[in-house]
């Protein structure tokens, strides 16, 4: 090669060839099943088989962009892993959804998933018919080509969206962009899948603490800065994913809880308020989370003040008993999930006014609203 480049005169001009190209197809030959020489393998595998799985991903995910369909990703991992583990039969490198290759297919005006195969047997014909010409082919253009596919790549008003829709998108662009040009384009989409990850995950853990009060029709409405909430009976509503991510901000919302209701602590087994907890928007949740609710149920038992659950659905009721914390909770202080709006919570509310031993002038009494709550 070196020989006929020189020449061509392409040495002379510091023109870089492809080099020699194997005018033959791999064959087939069983992979060898060596426990040692697999254990030692496998970080490393593991380590290619998730770079190839996102690349390939994020390679679909760009070409759907443009092309307008709907991608299947369940389809696309099975037919990745069936084409690696059939090429393992043929000493075959893996492969993944190529950003270089995948993109230069499509804006030729492949169509379908047969692109694919017509490339590969395009391949296999210029190895076996033309590999002693095809091997004095610049590498510059091969570069100038992938250089093009790549500039025809970018989406200039998607990438200027999402740098200005918010931080958050802004900073997983950048870091992407920076880390491919700095380290390179396969692990670019590794880092940049796992700093979405990481800024991701305090986001879906946010818990949301909200104060309700008692309207003077009976219902009941989130507190506004003028609404009196009863000093006996405090309503409070938590909304979010009950997991381990949240445990932070579930955490502070059960402190800050447990501060606004410290007048209601009793004295020698009489209480003198209610907790009212509804837990009708709380979902996923997990042993970190139904660990903080338990120590939170065990802190206002000991300041003996009742905690009612109200809103329960039946996936966080079977969680509850899963854990044992049901033996925490008196029967009487679980109100399920009721097909009319707000029905659990008047229910809890009735509830504990017929525990109450004291009750205040705001409170609802007998003779008007008294019927929504008292027990008859």
């Amino acid at each position: 090669v070196a020989l006929a480049s020189e020449r061509l005169g392409l040495k002379a001009m510091g023109v870089k060839v492809i080099g020699e190209i194997p005018a033959k197809l791999p064959h087939f030959q069983l992979p060898a099943l060596d426990p040692a020489l697999m254990e030692q393998l496998a970080p490393s595998a593991a380590a290619i088989a998730l770079l190839g799985l996102l690349e390939a991903l994020a390679m679909a995910k760009a070409i759907a962009a443009h092309t307008g369909q709907r991608i299947d990703l369940s389809q696309q991992c099975l037919s990745e892993g069936l084409a690696n583990f059939s090429g393992s039969f043929f000493q075959c490198i893996p492969g993944s959804g190529s950003l270089t290759r995948s993109a230069i297919n499509q804006q030729a005006g492949a169509a379908t998933q047969w692109s694919g195969v017509w490339s590969a047997g395009a391949v296999a014909l210029i190895m076996l018919l033309f590999a002693p010409w095809a091997q004095y082919i610049p590498k510059a253009a091969l570069s100038g080509i992938l250089m093009l596919a790549a500039w025809r790549m970018i989406d200039r008003r998607a990438l200027l969206f999402h740098v200005r829709s918010t931080r958050f998108d802004a900073i997983i662009v950048l870091a992407t962009a920076v880390s491919a040009v700095a380290i390179s384009i396969e692990f670019c989409v590794l880092i940049g899948m796992f700093l979405s990850f990481l800024l991701t995950v305090p986001r879906v853990g946010r818990v949301l603490l909200t104060e309700f009060v008692i309207a003077p029709d009976g219902g009941i409405h989130e507190r506004l800065e003028s609404d009196t909430p009863c000093p006996h009976i405090r309503i409070f509503g938590l909304e979010g994913e009950l997991f381990f991510g949240a445990a932070s901000s579930l955490e502070q919302h059960l402190d800050d809880l447990a501060h606004l209701t410290a007048d209601l602590a009793g004295e020698r087994g009489v209480s003198r308020g209610i907790i009212v907890l509804r837990i009708k928007r709380v979902r996923n949740p997990d042993a970190v989370g139904l660990h903080l609710l338990h120590d939170f149920l065990l802190k206002m038992q000991k300041k003996e003040i009742p905690v009612l659950l109200c809103g329960v659905r039946p996936d966080v009721h079977a969680a509850l008993k899963k854990s044992d914390l049901l033996r925490q909770i008196p029967p009487d202080r679980i109100f399920f999930e009721q097909p009319v709006r707000q029905t659990s919570t008047l229910l809890a509310i009735r509830h504990a006014y017929t525990l109450l031993r004291e009750v205040c002038p705001a409170c609802p009494r007998k003779d008007g609203l008294a019927s929504l709550y008292y027990a008859e």
